[in-house]
C-alpha cells in the first residue's frame, strides 16, 4: 500500500480546491478537483430539481429551520444559505450513511477493526467483502495529480484482478448514469501519486488498464455488493471534450470596445472564417497578401476554413 500517498490532510483554497507544488517546485497553485473537472459535461438540470427537492423536504420536517427562515432578514444570504443546507442535509441523511460505509470499506481493506456496527450494515460489509476478496488492494485512497491539466483527486481504490492492475472506485448510490464515474476514473488511471506530506509525485504504474476500471456497487442497507466494468477508454474521449470546455471558459478578450462604427467591419480573419467557397476564401487570401497582412492569426483562420471545405467535399 502506497501509504505515504493518503489524501488526509491536503491543503485546500477557500474554494475547496486542493493545493499543489508544480512538478518543477515553486508556489503552490490550485488544482481544480477531478470531480468539478469531469462536470463540465454533465446535464445539471435534473441535478438542481433534485436539490431543490430536498430543500422543501428539508424544510417540512423541520418547523424550526422554517421558522428560522421566516426570522432571517432577506438580504442575510450567508444565514439563508445555512439554512437551506441544514434541510438538506435533514433531507439527505442517506448522503452521511454512504460516506460511513466507504469508511468502514476503507478500515477493513486496511485490516483495521470495525467495532460494533449498527443493523442492518454488517450485512452490506459482508457483501463487500465477498465481491472484493479477489481483489488484492495496492493503493487504498490515494491522492492523485494530472499535471498537464491541474487537475486532482483521490480514487478509492486501484488493486489486482486476475494479475491486473485496475482503478476502482466504490458507489453507495446509484449507477444508472455511469458517464461521470466513466470520467473520473479514466482521469484517476493518468495520473501520478502525490505525497501530502513531502509534495514528492510517485512513478506512474505501469500495467494499469486505461481502457477499463471497475465500480464497486455498494448500496447502503441492502445487504448486496456487485462489480461493474466500466469503459474508461470512451470516458477518456469525454475527458478529452471536457477539457476543451474548460479551455473555452478561460478565454478572454471576447469584448473589445469600438469608437466609431467603421470598427465593426470585419477584419480578414473574418472574413476568412465567413468565407463562402474556396474562391471566396482564395480572394480574401490575395486581399490580405496585398495589404502585407499575412499574419499568423489570419493564415491559420485560412488553414482552419480550408480543412472545413475539405471535410464537407
Amino acid at each position: 500500500m502506497t501509504e505515504q500517498f493518503a489524501t488526509a490532510d491536503i491543503r485546500r483554497d477557500r474554494f475547496g480546491r486542493p493545493l499543489v507544488v508544480p512538478p518543477g517546485g515553486g508556489p503552490r497553485v490550485a488544482y481544480r478537483r477531478t470531480t468539478t473537472f469531469v462536470g463540465a459535461l454533465e446535464d445539471t438540470y435534473a441535478l438542481q430539481q433534485w436539490k431543490q427537492r430536498q430543500v422543501a423536504i428539508g424544510l417540512g420536517q423541520r418547523p424550526d429551520l422554517v421558522l428560522a427562515a421566516a426570522a432571517t432578514d432577506p438580504e442575510d444570504k450567508d444565514r439563508l444559505n445555512e439554512i437551506v443546507e441544514k434541510a438538506t442535509e435533514h433531507a439527505t441523511a442517506s448522503a452521511t450513511t454512504g460516506t460511513s460505509l466507504h469508511t468502514l470499506a476503507e478500515r477493513l481493506d486496511r485490516g483495521q477493526k470495525l467495532g460494533a456496527v449498527p443493523e442492518p450494515y454488517p450485512a452490506d460489509l459482508e457483501a463487500y467483502e465477498k465481491a472484493t476478496a479477489a481483489i488484492e488492494w495496492t493503493d487504498i485512497e490515494t491522492f492523485r495529480v494530472l499535471d498537464a491539466w491541474r487537475v486532482a483527486g483521490t480514487p478509492d481504490r486501484v488493486g489486482r484482478i486476475n494479475g491486473e492492475l485496475v482503478v476502482a472506485d466504490i458507489k453507495t448510490g446509484s449507477v444508472d448514469y455511469p458517464h461521470k464515474m466513466a470520467m473520473q476514473l479514466a482521469v484517476y488511471a493518468r495520473s501520478l501519486p502525490y505525497s501530502v506530506s513531502t509534495d514528492a509525485r510517485g512513478p506512474a504504474q505501469t500495467g494499469l488498464n486505461l481502457n477499463y476500471g471497475i465500480i464497486i456497487h455498494l448500496p447502503a442497507g441492502e445487504g448486496r455488493c456487485r462489480l461493474h466494468r466500466i469503459n474508461i477508454a470512451k470516458g477518456w474521449d469525454a475527458c478529452l471534450l471536457a477539457k476543451r470546455v474548460w479551455d473555452w471558459r478561460a478565454v478572454k478578450g471576447l469584448l473589445e470596445p469600438v469608437d466609431e462604427i467603421s470598427d465593426l467591419a470585419p477584419t480578414l480573419v473574418d472574413l476568412a472564417h465567413g468565407a463562402a467557397t474556396i474562391e471566396d476564401l482564395r480572394e480574401v487570401w490575395r486581399q490580405a497578401k496585398h495589404a502585407d497582412a499575412l499574419t499568423p492569426d489570419f493564415l491559420a483562420a485560412c488553414e482552419e476554413r480550408r480543412a472545413q471545405f475539405a471535410a464537407t467535399a
